[in-house]
């Protein structure tokens, strides 16, 4: 007997996650499928926490989702009973004129965001765990924080299935196909199951459902470090905001101390490490560390300690660097949520809320025009 749901979603990971809860609070019957653990430390969610951010350099267009991704963690957070979003004001940072600056300063003039303009000194003397060059200039937003990444997924996850979602690890999707008068018919390592939607939400693996979409979406390997300060007191949590800077050495991104020890660091593209996942390494070795401590020893000299932590997770970029919110042209029971290029997590929970829109033939809320598959034809 075919085992039969309103929507399957394939990948529990942020956005898969959220979304079998939005699902399920609505009353539908879905399924949600990982071929790893729920959550696990394999994708693109785990290292303590992520950055969430209004003011959004990339484009203004993001702000709309992000206001109603604020809105969408704190009912997550006061439905799951922990807090998951914690806000320490953010910095985006780069040479005067920088796309990061103008980016930023542009998302905050368009949407009437709250935010200073600061120049190297001002930073300096309010943040002294900075230390950026002359010449450099940031955009302070008030709003910015983190969440703690996998909390969140533990969170989303955990509501959805008190909620009558059903959940299964370790059972990933290997094909798909149409059913005869519509919906779709999944096959997974254990089991076959028979769906109205599929949504596609497995990050780095995405090219193994869906091989028309392989060159698009290409998985990069980063490293993440925690290392302890010098002077602590300049990058504990209330004294040291989120932030990105970007200079001729990389794109760094920057979090206080919290959760576990030391102050921590990534660096957008690491060393520049593309290809399927499974040939990825998953091993740190001292070029990752050397990677992040150059960062570290140029604009935050203080925090130039003993290495803590090192880790790897993956981005899945797209040429553009924007996301994929679409249905299939050739099959349209089947949406692809994936990848976010790098900067995904924070819009999961509206990400969630959105897709869950788009399975049950709502009209999202928001303009996803951008996102759409079209734009690579």
């Amino acid at each position: 007997m075919i085992n039969t749901f309103d929507v399957i979603v394939a990948g529990v990971g942020a956005m898969g996650a959220q979304t079998c809860w939005h699902l399920a609070r609505r009353g539908a019957r879905v399924l949600g499928l990982d071929r790893f653990d729920i959550p696990n430390t394999l994708g693109s969610s785990h290292g303590v926490n992520r950055i969430i951010r209004l003011a959004y350099f990339e484009h203004p267009l993001y702000v709309p989702l992000l206001r109603r991704a604020y809105e969408v963690w704190r009912d997550t957070e006061t439905r799951y009973g922990e807090q998951l979003l914690f806000v320490t004001g953010s910095l985006d940072a780069g040479p005067a004129g920088s796309d990061v600056v103008l980016g930023s300063l542009a998302s905050c003039r368009e949407h009437g965001l709250a935010h200073e303009h600061c120049d190297a000194a001002a930073i300096k003397a309010r943040f002294p765990g900075y230390q950026l060059p002359n010449g450099f200039e940031a955009v302070y937003q008030p709003d910015g924080g983190f969440i703690a990444s996998e909390r969140a997924i533990t969170a989303a996850a955990t509501l959805a299935m008190s909620a009558g979602a059903v959940l299964r690890a370790h059972e990933p999707v290997v094909e798909f196909a149409p059913i005869a008068g519509g919906g779709v018919r999944v096959t997974t390592t254990r089991n076959s199951y028979e769906a109205g939607r599929l949504v596609i939400s497995s990050g780095a693996w995405i090219g193994k459902l869906l091989p028309q979409l392989a060159a698009l979406c290409v998985p990069e390997r980063q490293a993440l470090g925690w290392f302890q300060p010098k002077n602590p007191a300049h990058f504990r949590f209330g004294a040291f905001p989120v932030s990105n800077v970007k200079s001729d050495d990389g794109h760094f991104y920057q979090f206080p101390v919290w959760g576990v020890p030391g102050f921590k660091i990534g660096l957008y593209h690491h060393l520049r490490e593309s290809g399927p996942p499974e040939a990825l390494s998953r091993d740190v070795t001292i070029a990752d560390e050397q990677a992040l401590r150059a960062g570290i020893r140029r604009f935050f000299p203080e925090a130039d300690g003993d290495l803590l932590a090192l880790t790897t997770c993956m981005f899945t970029n797209v040429p553009d660097g924007h996301f994929i919110i679409d249905a299939l042209p050739e099959f349209p029971e089947v949406i692809v949520a994936s990848p976010c290029s790098g900067h995904g997590f924070k819009f999961s929970s509206v990400i969630g809320e959105v897709l869950a829109d788009m399975a049950t033939g709502q009209t999202p809320a928001f303009n996803l025009r951008p996102f759409a598959l079209s734009r690579f034809a």
